[in-house]
């Protein structure tokens, strides 16, 4: 799995409507955007500009691991 981050909004609300049903993928709230090796030609082909941040790192593949996720919840 690939890091990779969009220049602008357009070109990350293009990929992110592109990529559903067809690959993989996990948006993270920093801006980041996690997808399989294979799906970056296809971006390319479709259009869609994007800079490689490089493999994507364990914090950002495990599961709850988003940014977007609010705090835990207390223990009862």
């Amino acid at each position: 799995m690939i890091s990779i981050r969009f220049p602008d909004r357009d070109n990350e609300r293009r990929a992110l409507g592109w990529l559903p049903g067809r690959f993989s993928f996990k948006a993270i709230a920093t801006g980041e955007t996690i997808v399989p090796e294979d799906a970056l030609p296809h971006l390319a082909w479709e259009g869609i500009s994007f800079s490689v941040q490089g493999p994507a790192t364990y914090e950002q593949l495990k599961p709850g691991a988003s940014a977007v996720r609010g705090p835990s919840a207390e223990a009862v």
